[in-house]
């Protein structure tokens, strides 16, 4: 649902952009409190693995395919304001590194694609955890049927930017049925993929998923002849080492962008299709960056295909996971900072004097 310039008027690409750029100040206040020792050293890697997963586009329908959006996702491994910073470091890196999605055009991907998907699931998902058994398998289902709604919410989203804001005249009534009908069945994928990947993570450490805080892996005993539930061990959350998780999940961003994208569908994704169809594509500008060495997720002179969208790949995953990590760790340190008990004392202190 990357949106390229021209679709939308400069009045409210600017208007957004204000939101957009409001919404990042907020998120980078509320993340300072969602980036612990648990969170922090994943963000980056969030980042990057949606990077990933959106090059694996899937076919949806005839003519048309889908990718992850990633805002569901990332609001659950990591927090929701976290979460809006992870996708807009992504769509930030994929226009000016790919060519994908414009740069003025940049304020309405990031409202679009990061703020709404991002709340519309975290909302969803946190009533749903609070009604619903709070154990592994309810997280996972409250993560699907989150994923799922956020993906047509971002489809209405772009419907109403377009109706106030559309460089063509087209039937808004067409447009909306169109957008948000291709955009179901994506969602549908997204909450696959997104179902599937909290499922994993929660499995061997449930610990390291924002949305499953205090759920804990039950130690089973066997008591005369009968299995009973042990106390765990006692072992402090920063002593966890969270490399393995950290690794695994880097080397699977990179053979997913690196080898799997090759496979991926080649048809337009649902916002592409719905604007050849319906001409709100009309007066589609030329990306700023259209020369960029990765431009179209190909490397600029490399023939080879397979061997230039693979280094692509690895590169926007390689840029993304520096970019994020670099953003989520300056916070972090900001945080430790701040609650640092000498500087507390030094602030007491000089209260005291005064």
């Amino acid at each position: 649902m990357h949106v390229p310039d021209g679709f939308i008027d400069a009045p409210v690409s600017a208007v957004t952009g204000v939101i957009a750029a409001g919404a990042v100040a907020v998120s980078l206040k509320g993340a300072r409190r969602e980036l612990d020792e648990r969170t922090a050293p994943l963000a980056g890697l969030v980042a990057a693995f949606i990077f990933a997963v959106q090059m694996l586009n899937f076919p949806v329908a005839a003519g048309t395919s889908g990718h992850l959006l990633g805002g569901a996702l990332a609001a659950i491994l990591v927090g929701p304001y976290t979460g809006v910073l992870c996708v807009s470091v992504v769509l930030l890196m994929q226009g000016v590194l790919f060519a994908d999605g414009g740069l003025t055009a940049l304020g309405v991907n990031i409202t679009d694609m990061a703020i709404v998907t991002t709340v519309v699931a975290y909302l969803v998902f946190r009533g749903l955890v609070k009604v619903l058994p709070r154990t592994r398998r309810s997280v996972t289902v409250s993560s699907f049927i989150a994923a799922l709604l956020s993906v047509p919410a971002a489809a209405l989203a772009f419907t109403f930017l377009y109706a106030i804001g559309g460089t063509t005249d087209v039937s808004i009534g067409k447009v909306a049925t169109a957008m948000i009908g291709v955009h179901v069945l994506i969602g549908i994928g997204e909450a696959a993929i997104t179902a599937l990947t909290v499922g994993a993570v929660i499995a061997v450490r449930p610990d390291l998923v924002y949305g499953a805080r205090g759920l804990t892996q039950k130690l089973k005993l066997r008591v005369g002849g009968e299995l009973v539930d042990a106390e765990p061990a006692a072992v402090p959350v920063a002593a966890r080492s969270h490399r393995k998780v950290w690794i695994a999940g880097l080397v699977t961003s990179l053979v997913l962008a690196g080898f799997v994208s090759f496979y991926a569908s080649a048809d337009p994704d649902g916002l592409e299709k719905v604007a050849a169809d319906k001409g709100i594509d009309k007066k589609t500008e030329e990306h700023a960056t259209a020369e960029s060495p990765l431009a179209d997720y190909g490397v600029k002179d490399i023939t080879d295909a397979r061997l230039s969208g693979g280094l692509a790949g690895v590169i926007g995953v390689g840029a993304t996971v520096v970019a994020g990590s670099a953003v989520f760790w300056t916070l972090r340190r900001r945080r430790t900072s701040d609650t640092d008990p000498a500087s507390t004392a030094s602030v007491t202190s000089v209260s005291e004097k005064a």
